[in-house]
Order: structure tokens, then C-alpha cells, then sequence
């Protein structure tokens, strides 16, 4: 009975309007989570060093194509500047510059665990302590990675696809869906 209540609790979010999309970035304590747009291949080469994009997966066309249409389509749910926090890995980052909704701060508590599938609940923990104690006067947006996302709210995002969140007490409140258009 719970798995049912939650999968049609979550059907429901994910059939949020485009036009909710306004009303719900216009609200504090709310926050836009948005998976790094499209980079193709999973986790990053052996190599793979924060800092050097070289060794790391990447965006490719489509998806800095995929990013500038979400920061259009941010720009016109009237959200033109915010707060924008990414993970330091190089697609987020560049997702994020891609928005072009404010600023860029790179945020480590966004930086992916996929490989250290055991720093899940610690990882987890630190984003939701991060979350209650950060200023959502405005609403803030969040670039990460899907194992970030599906930890804090148990959806599976696909790129780019935005998750409008709700700061309360103790928890964060799954509000909406915006697949990348």
C-alpha cells in the first residue's frame, strides 16, 4: 500500500504543467535539483582528476543545447537570477554556466559518490544539512549528478531533467518534474 501511495504521489510531480514551473520557482525555501545535462557514457575514465576536465565525461552539443534551453526556459518562469550551486565535476559545472540564472558557486556536498556507492548515506546527510541551513529566500538551483538526486529524493532523473523541491523541517518535499523539452 506504501509503494503504491508513493508511486502515484511521484506520477503526480511528474505530471507538473510547464506552467507550474513559475509558480513554483517564485517561492522561497524551494529548490530547483537539476541533473547535469546530457554527457555521454557512464561515471568518469579511471583517470578522471577534479579540476581537469580532460580526464572527465563531459556535456557534448546537445547537451549544452539541452542547458541554455532549461536556463530559457528558468528565465521565462521569471527566475533570471538566482543562487546556482553546482558540483565541481565539469559537466555540472558547465550545465550550470549554460543556465545563465546567476553565478556559479561550486558546492562539494553536490559532488558525485557513484564511485563509492558506500559514502551514500553520509553524502545524503551533508546535502540535507546543507539544504536546512542554506538562505532559500529565493529559490536556489542545484546542479548535480543522478546518484545525488535519487539519494535525497529516491527519483532517477534523467538529464537535465529538473526536480522542484520544498524545504521543510527536517525533510525536503518533492513538488514537481520538468523533463529537459
Amino acid at each position: 500500500m506504501i509503494l503504491i501511495f508513493l508511486f502515484y504521489s511521484l506520477s503526480m510531480a511528474a505530471g507538473a504543467a510547464a506552467g507550474d514551473l513559475r509558480d513554483l520557482v517564485g517561492k522561497a525555501d524551494h529548490i530547483i535539483m537539476l541533473r547535469h545535462a546530457r554527457a555521454p557514457g557512464v561515471g568518469d575514465p579511471p583517470n578522471f582528476k577534479l579540476g581537469d576536465c580532460s580526464t572527465q565525461r563531459n556535456l557534448s552539443q546537445v547537451g549544452r543545447e539541452h542547458a541554455a534551453r532549461i536556463g530559457k526556459r528558468l528565465r521565462a518562469a521569471d527566475l533570471a537570477t538566482t543562487n546556482v550551486y553546482s558540483s565541481q565535476w565539469c559537466r555540472c559545472l558547465e550545465t550550470a554556466r549554460y543556465l545563465a540564472v546567476g553565478s556559479v558557486v561550486e558546492l562539494p556536498e553536490l559532488n558525485s559518490f557513484f564511485r563509492t556507492p558506500e559514502l551514500e548515506k553520509k553524502c545524503a546527510a551533508a546535502l540535507r544539512a546543507w539544504i536546512a541551513s542554506a538562505d532559500l529566500s529565493r529559490p536556489a538551483v542545484l546542479v548535480t549528478h543522478q546518484v545525488n538526486i535519487t539519494a535525497l529524493t529516491g527519483i532517477f532523473p534523467a538529464e537535465g531533467e529538473m526536480i522542484v523541491l520544498r524545504q521543510e523541517p527536517g525533510k525536503v518535499v518533492v513538488l514537481a518534474r520538468f523533463p529537459v523539452q
